[in-house]
C-alpha cells in the first residue's frame, strides 16, 4: 500500500500517515459560514482537501473513507442579513428569513465548489441541527471545571487545559501580549472564550440551561466532529487563518470534554492567498467571489473552472498562492493542448477503455509525498508530451479533472462554438456513455458527410447531402462545408438524442 507522508501542523514535521483504523479513515474540515457567497480565497481548501480526499479514497478505498465539513448556519453575519430583510419587510420570521437566506448560500457554495470539481463531502453537518449535542458537551465542561457561566454567558476556561498553545507554538502568556481578546467584566481571564451567549428576542435562540442563547462560534465543530467522528480521528484541516484562535480552542474544549480520545490526529492548514501579489481586500478592488471568476466581471469573460483548479494546484497548499491573470492564462493554454491531444480521432474511438485509466505509481507518490500537487502538475505535462493517454487521464482523474469534459470545453471541438452555446447545448447531456461518445459520434458524422459529399460531386446527386445535413440542423448541429472538409458544431439547441436516426 502506498504510504501518505503529511505536514502535520501540530508536530511541524511531515510525517507518515497512519490512520487509527485503515477501514474507516476519517478527515474534518472546518467549512463555510454561510452568510454570501465564496470568495476566492475560500475555495483554496476546498481543492486541497478535496484532493486529499481522493487519494485517500484512491488508497484505503471509497468506503473506508469518511469526510466531513460543516456548515456554519449561526452566525453575527447571517442574523444581519435576515434583519436586514426584515426591516425592508420580507415576510417571515426571524428564523425563517435566517433558514432561507442559509439554504441559499448553501446552493450557491455548493454550485461554485461543483464547478471546481470538488467532491461532496460525506457528511455535510449545519450547526443549527447539532445544537442539543453543543449543549451537552458544554454540560460536560462545566462539570468537569473546565467552563462556568456566568450573567448568561458559558466561557472556557482556557488555563485549565494545560497544552493550550501547542498548536499554535505559543503560550497563553504570549497570547495575552498584545492580543485582542474581548474584555468582559464576567471573564476570570481575558483569555477565556465562550461557548454560549444569551439571545434578546431579536436573534435567533435555543433554550439551554443558561437561558435562552445561542452557541459560540469554536464549540460547533467540536460538537459535529465528536458527533459523526468520534472522540479520536485522523485529520483535521483548514485554512492557517484558523489555526489561532478556532482550533486552538477546538483542541482544548474537545479533549477536556473527551480526555478519552485525542481528537485530531494529523493537522493541516493550507496558506493564504493573493491576488496580484496584493492581499485580497475590497479597498484594493481585487476582492472577488468564485462565481464573479466564473461568470466573468467587470467586462472579463468568464473563467472555467478547471482553470481555476489548475491555477490552485501549482502551488504547493502550504506555500502562500498568488492567483494572477497569467496563470490562468497558461492554464487555459495547458488544459487545451491536453484537450486537444485527448480529442484526436483515434483516441475518441477507444474512450471506453481510457476512462477506466488508472494514475501510474510515480504520480500517486507525488500526492502521497505531503500532496506535491506542482510535480503532479509536471507529470501530467510530461504524460502530454509523450502522448501516453492512458497515464494522462488516470493522473487528471486522481487530480479531479475529468477527461470527458476538458475536450468538452477544451478542444477545438468545442471553442468554435461559444462557451455558453456548449454548456447551454451539448453539456447538457454529460453522464454515461452517452456523454463519452459524443465527440466520437460527431467525428463519425462528420466524416460520413464528407465522403457523401465527395460522392456526391461526381454523381451530381446532392439530395442525400442536403437530407444528411438537414437532420443534423434539426438537431441543433452547425454544419460547416468548405474545399478543407466538413466541420460540425454543436450550437445552443444541440440535442444528442436527435442524431441516433442518423
Amino acid at each position: 500500500m502506498t504510504q501518505i507522508r503529511l505536514r502535520n501542523s501540530l508536530t511541524r514535521k511531515v510525517e507518515d500517515f497512519r490512520p487509527i483504523d485503515a477501514d474507516n479513515v476519517r478527515m474534518y474540515l472546518c467549512g463555510p459560514t454561510v452568510y454570501d457567497r465564496a470568495h476566492l480565497g475560500n475555495a483554496r481548501p476546498v481543492v486541497v482537501f478535496d484532493v486529499l480526499y481522493r487519494l485517500l479514497r484512491h488508497v484505503y478505498g471509497p468506503e473506508h473513507v469518511t469526510y466531513v465539513r460543516n456548515f456554519t448556519d449561526v452566525d453575527d453575519k447571517i442574523n444581519a442579513t435576515a434583519q436586514a430583510r426584515k426591516e425592508a419587510g420580507a415576510e417571515g420570521s426571524l428564523e425563517e428569513l435566517i433558514r432561507a437566506r442559509t439554504e441559499e448560500t448553501i446552493g450557491w457554495y455548493h454550485a461554485d465548489m461543483d464547478a471546481l470539481g470538488a467532491l461532496r463531502p460525506d457528511q455535510e453537518p449545519r450547526a443549527t441541527d447539532y445544537i442539543g449535542a453543543m449543549i451537552a458537551m458544554i454540560e460536560t465542561l462545566i462539570e468537569d471545571g473546565h467552563a462556568y457561566a456566568a450573567e448568561g454567558h458559558v466561557l472556557f476556561r482556557v488555563r485549565s487545559y494545560k497544552d493550550y498553545g501547542a498548536l499554535s507554538g505559543r503560550t497563553v502568556d504570549d497570547m495575552m501580549a498584545g492580543a485582542r481578546v474581548e474584555v468582559a467584566p464576567f471573564k476570570e481571564d481575558p483569555m477565556d472564550f465562550v461557548l454560549w451567549k444569551p439571545s434578546d428576542e431579536g436573534l435567533p435562540g435555543w433554550e439551554s440551561p443558561w437561558g435562552r442563547g445561542r452557541p459560540g462560534w469554536h464549540i460547533e465543530c467540536s460538537a459535529m466532529s465528536y458527533e459523526l467522528l468520534g472522540a479520536s480521528f485522523d485529520i483535521h484541516g483548514g485554512g492557517i487563518d484558523l489555526q489561532f484562535p478556532h482550533h486552538e480552542n477546538e483542541i482544548a474544549q474537545s479533549c477536556c470534554a473527551h480526555p478519552e480520545g485525542s481528537f485530531a490526529n494529523y493537522w493541516l492548514h493550507n496558506e493564504m492567498l493573493q491576488v496580484e501579489g496584493k492581499k485580497m481586500s475590497k479597498s484594493l478592488g481585487n476582492f472577488f467571489t468564485v462565481r464573479d471568476l466564473l461568470d466573468g466581471h467587470d467586462g472579463e469573460k468568464g473563467i472555467p473552472g478547471e482553470v481555476i483548479r489548475f491555477v490552485f494546484l501549482q502551488t504547493h497548499y502550504t506555500k502562500p498562492m498568488d492567483w494572477t491573470a497569467e496563470k490562468a492564462r497558461q492554464a487555459e493554454r495547458t488544459l487545451r493542448r491536453i484537450a486537444e491531444f485527448l480529442a484526436e480521432e483515434p483516441l475518441t474511438k477507444r474512450w471506453g477503455e481510457i476512462r477506466n485509466a488508472k494514475p501510474p505509481q510515480e504520480f500517486i507518490d507525488a500526492l502521497a509525498n505531503d500532496l506535491n500537487t506542482s510535480l503532479a502538475l509536471s507529470l501530467v505535462r510530461k504524460y502530454l508530451k509523450e502522448r501516453d493517454e492512458f497515464k494522462l487521464v488516470g493522473a487528471l482523474l486522481l487530480l479531479g479533472f475529468d477527461h470527458q469534459v476538458l475536450v468538452q470545453k477544451f478542444s477545438q471541438f468545442q471553442f468554435a462554438a461559444s462557451s455558453n452555446e456548449f454548456s447551454s447545448g451539448f453539456r447538457m447531456s454529460t453522464r454515461g456513455d452517452e456523454a463519452s461518445e459524443n465527440p466520437n459520434r460527431m467525428t463519425e458524422l462528420g466524416n460520413r458527410l464528407s465522403e457523401m459529399r465527395k460522392e456526391a460531386m461526381e454523381t451530381k446527386d446532392f439530395a442525400p447531402v442536403d437530407a444528411m445535413k438537414q437532420a443534423l440542423i434539426d438537431a441543433g448541429v452547425e454544419v460547416r462545408m468548405s474545399k478543407a472538409g466538413v466541420e460540425l458544431l454543436p450550437g445552443p439547441d444541440f440535442d444528442p438524442a436527435k442524431l441516433e436516426g442518423l
